[in-house]
């Protein structure tokens, strides 16, 4: 699966820690609980290089394990 290795890659990671953080504005600008989260979320798996979506491909969680694979 291609999307799943572009988001383990580094710019994928890069890619998941700016929504996150576009996110957390989002929900502090309309008081929105549910989409701070979910910024946080997107934050921490792109920092500790997990893939959330990977295991629903029948690929590792992590991002290394992923990049590793041919």
């Amino acid at each position: 699966m291609a999307f799943i290795k572009f988001m383990a890659s580094i710019y994928g990671r890069i890619l998941r820690i700016i929504i996150g953080f576009a996110f957390i504005g989002l929900g502090m600008s309309i008081n929105e609980t549910l989409i701070y989260i979910l910024g946080l979320f997107f934050i921490v798996v792109g920092a500790f290089d997990v893939c959330a979506l990977a295991p629903f491909f029948k690929m590792p969680f992590n991002g290394k394990d992923i990049r590793a694979l041919k």
